[in-house]
């Protein structure tokens, strides 16, 4: 029999789900490859990696290139009595790579782990456990336990400053506690992964928690138009479908529903749009001409690239304006994408005022996000606070008809985002798009910018973002317009 291994990452996908433990280590291949954003989050989480390292400069970089070499190398380092990053500890079975392995008082060691996120989570202390179980299993004596995670407020000012950068707590004690009963825990994940057939789980809350899982196959079972798609379910998607519900047409009337929710389920019996004409001219009634279709695109980075910009802050770096000046006119587009990795914010602002007239109805998809990009511009550049001010005044939400459900299509399946909405509304949507949503858009003009990338690559990208961005604005009219249709 083969010698399998479980190491951090396997300990915590054990935990959440045996189906997903005994895949990756037994057949690996029926797992998909790691999609773009998963990579950008390993990507990410290494560059916070390799900065958390200069919290102790008198460190020593275990090499990581060969295992049994990084094992080998930790034994023989630890008796420098230095700071050891990527140390390695095999124990039995069981392996571990610590971020941080400090010296402590006497012969003992104190780990830190060092996290992207901005607050201490449950899988945190999960995963530390399992590092000092397996460091107390080679005779390693572990002092404390220490989270290194980000502190959001951290406001760049020149060279990022590590000891400002990073919160670090003592979880020491949440550490303890979570250790009982590790030994079973760990036992029996063994006995899973040696199961000779993959074990049969099925899907829960267990799936979205502390991740959401990669292994699509198991809601493959599901009817295209399922329970899951509850509008504002949580919950009582998995009550429904523990009770044998599959389908939202299913929902017993006895079963407690709220208004808009009720209207999905009538809408997925008759299979037939909802529309509340008086609400919707409602809506229409406060667009005013010229109307200006306005989208932005950001990236949100966990090291701030720019002064005054904090980490995962949402920079703008591209925006697509579609304007119509009247009824029946033919639209004008402008646009803007950053062309250097300088701080796109300037330039993004300058372009926007000119093309932005003073008067008339700006029309946003989703207004919270493009109203909090304004509000963050207009502390950074206080001489367009004025300007911002008068934008703001003027911005409309086109969400509003549908997440308050003036309008709702089946083909929606409980959502009020554009991507549902303009296909079921109009039958255009963003199908062959190289680029077709925002965090994609996001994180390749990221990667292209401030990455390594050819010029060809490049272009590539930026003339993608170019297309998908006005498709959110041109999609923004045919809404209108079809909405326009429907209440009339």
């Amino acid at each position: 029999m083969p010698f399998k291994l479980l190491s951090k990452s396997k300990y915590l996908t054990g935990l959440q789900c045996p189906k997903l433990l005994w895949l990756q280590i037994n057949e690996p291949k029926r797992l998909p490859q790691v999609d773009l954003s998963t990579q950008f989050i390993f990507d990410q989480g290494h560059r916070v990696g390799d900065l958390a390292k200069k919290l102790l400069p008198e460190g020593i970089d275990v090499p990581t290139d060969d295992f049994m070499g990084n094992i080998a190398a930790t034994k023989k380092l630890l008796n420098a009595r230095k700071p050891l990053f990527e140390a390695g500890i095999l124990a039995g079975r069981i392996y571990s790579r610590v971020d941080i392995l400090r010296p402590a008082k006497g012969e003992r060691w104190d780990i830190i782990e060092v996290k992207s996120s901005t607050s201490v989570k449950e899988v945190n202390i999960h995963d530390v456990t399992f590092q000092r179980y397996c460091c107390e299993s080679q005779d390693l004596a572990i002092n404390h336990c220490y989270l290194a995670y980000i502190n959001n407020q951290y406001v760049r000012d020149g060279e990022i400053n590590p000891q400002d950068l990073f919160k670090i707590d003592d979880i020491t004690d949440l550490v303890e506690e979570d250790s009982h009963g590790i030994r079973d825990r760990i036992d029996s994940m063994f006995e899973d992964i040696a199961r000779e057939i993959c074990p049969e789980i099925g899907i829960g809350l267990h799936c979205r928690d502390p991740y959401e899982c990669v292994l699509a196959e198991c809601w493959d079972f599901l009817p295209e138009h399922n329970i899951f798609n509850l509008y504002y379910g949580g919950k009582k998607c998995f009550e429904l479908y523990d009770s044998g519900i599959f389908t939202v047409k299913e929902i017993p009337d006895s079963y407690k529903l709220n208004g808009k929710q009720s209207i999905q389920k009538n809408c997925e019996i008759s299979g037939q749009p909802h529309v509340d004409r008086e609400a919707i001219n409602d809506f229409l009634s406060t667009l005013q001409y010229p109307l200006y279709y306005l989208d932005f695109e950001t990236i949100g980075p966990v090291l701030p690239l720019f002064d005054g910009t904090r980490p995962y802050q949402a920079v703008p770096f591209q925006f697509s304006l579609h304007v119509v000046n009247g009824d029946k006119a033919s639209p004008e587009h402008f646009s803007f994408l950053a062309g250097s990795p300088d701080d796109p914010r300037p330039a993004f602002l300058s372009k926007l005022k000119k093309v932005l007239g003073d008067s008339g109805s700006i029309v946003v998809y989703n207004q919270a996000f493009e109203e909090g990009i304004l509000k963050e511009l207009a502390k950074v550049f206080p001489e367009y606070d004025d300007w911002i001010t008068g934008v703001r005044g003027r911005l409309v939400d086109l969400l509003q008809p549908f997440r308050g459900f003036y309008y709702y299509h089946p083909q929606q399946k409980g959502s009020a985002s554009i991507k549902r909405v303009l296909p079921a509304l109009t039958g255009k949507g963003y199908d062959n798009m190289e680029i077709s949503e925002g965090e994609e858009a996001s994180i390749k003009f990221y990667t292209v910018t401030y990455g390594v990338a050819t010029e060809e690559e490049r272009n590539k990208v930026r003339a993608d973002l170019e297309k998908y961005c006005a498709l959110d604005t041109e999609g923004m009219i045919l809404i209108v317009e079809r909405l326009r249709e429907l209440s009339s």
